[in-house]
């Protein structure tokens, strides 16, 4: 899914605002997703190695904001099942974890 780049800047600020409504650490989402602060960053910055990691994160930030008792915000593309997108890897997704970064 190729993103205009205003669509670009929406994303990562839907994921931005998912991100604080989560209260959770870049540490620790590092930490449950397998991978380091910094590419955590990256991802939220949608710079990511693969094109599966924004569907990745925004589904544990979604978790982590339900578990809190709050309710996500929507996103504009990032929405469905990214079972309904051909090009998107199922079996990375299904790992649920990030590009494991060595820094």
């Amino acid at each position: 899914m190729s993103l205009t780049p205003d669509e670009e800047v929406e994303t990562r600020n839907e994921l931005a605002a998912n991100f604080r409504l989560a209260n959770v650490s870049l540490n620790r989402i590092a930490k449950d997703l397998d991978t380091t602060p910094e590419h955590v960053q990256q991802v939220l910055d949608l710079d990511p190695d693969r094109i599966e990691e924004p569907w990745v994160l925004s589904r544990y930030l979604d978790d982590v904001i339900e578990q809190n008792g709050d309710k996500p915000l929507a996103y504009s593309k990032l929405k469905g099942s990214p079972a309904e997108y051909w090009f998107l890897d199922q079996g990375f997704i299904k790992q649920n974890k990030l590009v494991k970064e060595n820094y």
